[in-house]
C-alpha cells in the first residue's frame, strides 16, 4: 500500500492517470504500427531530405515558416546496411565559412579593448552578418 493510500484512502490520481495514459499511448502505437511500412530505396531513385525548420537551412533567402522543410530531389548512388548513401549538393555543409568582412570595431570590456569585425557568412544573405571576435576568425 503506498503512502498516500494509506493516508487518503484512495489510490493516487497521477499515478492512475499515468496508467491510463501508457495504456493509452500503447493502443495507439499498436494501431500506428499497423499502417507503418519499412521504407526500401534501389539505385537511382530520386529521395527528398526532410529538414528541421529549427535548425534554418537557408536556401533561396527564405528563413522562419517559409524555410523548406525537405530538399532536393537527390539520387540514391549505392545502399549500405539500413541506410542508403544518396548524392548531397557540395554546398549542404554544416560548417559556416567565413565570407567577408564588413565592418571593425573595438568594444570596451571595464578595462579591456576586445576587437570585433562583423563577418558574413558563405551562403547567407547580409541580414544575418554577426559580431565574431578578431582572435576567434584569425584562428
Amino acid at each position: 500500500m503506498a503512502p498516500f493510500e494509506a493516508l487518503y484512502g484512495a489510490p493516487d490520481q497521477v499515478r492512475v492517470i499515468q496508467d491510463r495514459l501508457r495504456t493509452a499511448q500503447s493502443r495507439h502505437q499498436i494501431y500506428a504500427d499497423q499502417r507503418r511500412r519499412p521504407l526500401r530505396f534501389s539505385i537511382g531513385d530520386r529521395v527528398f531530405l526532410r529538414v528541421s525548420p529549427m535548425k534554418g537551412v537557408m536556401r533561396f533567402g527564405r528563413r522562419g515558416k517559409l524555410s523548406p522543410r525537405y530538399i532536393g530531389p537527390f539520387e540514391v548512388l549505392r545502399t549500405v546496411g539500413e541506410y542508403d548513401a544518396v548524392e548531397l549538393d557540395d554546398r549542404l555543409t554544416f560548417v559556416e565559412e567565413p565570407f567577408a568582412i564588413l565592418a571593425r570595431d573595438v568594444r570596451r570590456l571595464c578595462s579591456r579593448a576586445i576587437s570585433v569585425v562583423k563577418v558574413r557568412w558563405r551562403h547567407r544573405p547580409v541580414e544575418e552578418a554577426t559580431w565574431e571576435t578578431e582572435q576567434e576568425m584569425r584562428e
